[in-house]
């Protein structure tokens, strides 16, 4: 039988402020296979983002467990999960995250570098080639529209070849038609890597492009 590749059993996160335990999540069970598409969505404040940073190992549950690749998270330390973070997952964040230092073939060739990849800056710049912007390779972020800096965002995403991409609000920052065309390059370059991809958004027909939905509210899954 096949494993997943994430499997998330009975997960809960809570936070003490002030003297007071807000529960942010509860009992949250599901698994998500090899190739599959899932979108998390639910209200501001309804948990998704603070179970993307679960999913990635970069925060740790109050309780339950999350495995990414057969592999426990919990049972990491801080270097461990950054380890399994560099060879199995690629990330897109709604505020692009690019280092502001750096020109686009450099973010991009940045993770193929730190994974000892002698091709890096080849690789680099075939992917921004692919996504568009092969005329934009040494433009720093401040020099590239919102639309831009997210597609650099994607190439750095998918250029390690990722099992697993996780997207935070992906077009939360763009404009709907520039929103339209990042959706459209990100399931396409997501199709033809055949990568598992899980998406937080608000935006139900872009959840509804995805495999299955899991809705939150109040921490919790809904049935």
């Amino acid at each position: 039988m096949t494993k997943p590749l994430v499997a998330v059993t009975t997960l809960a996160k809570s936070v003490v402020t002030t003297g007071e335990t807000l529960q942010i999540l509860q009992d949250i069970s599901f698994t998500v296979m090899s190739g599959e598409t899932l979108a998390l969505v639910g209200a501001s404040g309804s948990g998704k983002s603070t179970l993307l940073g679960l999913l990635a190992g970069l925060d740790l549950p109050t309780a339950g467990a999350v495995s990414l690749d057969g592999q426990d998270l919990g049972a990491l330390d801080e270097d461990g999960r950054a380890r399994l973070r560099g060879r199995l997952l690629g990330f897109v964040f709604q505020s692009f995250q690019l280092l502001p230092a750096l020109d686009a073939l450099e973010n991009v060739a940045l993770p193929l570098e730190l994974a000892g990849r002698a091709d890096a800056e080849s690789l680099a710049q075939a992917w921004l080639e692919r996504v568009g912007l092969g005329g934009r390779l040494h433009h720093r972020p401040q020099q590239l529209s919102g639309g831009e800096q997210q597609r650099v965002a994607l190439a750095r995403a998918f250029a390690p070849v990722p099992r697993l991409v996780l997207a935070d609000e992906p077009t939360g920052n763009l404009d709907a038609q520039t929103g339209e065309r990042i959706i459209e390059l990100m399931f396409e370059l997501n199709r033809a890597a055949g990568t598992t991809l899980i998406l937080v958004t608000h935006d139900r027909e872009l959840a509804a492009r995805c495999d299955r939905i899991l809705e939150l509210q109040g921490g919790c899954l809904l049935a």
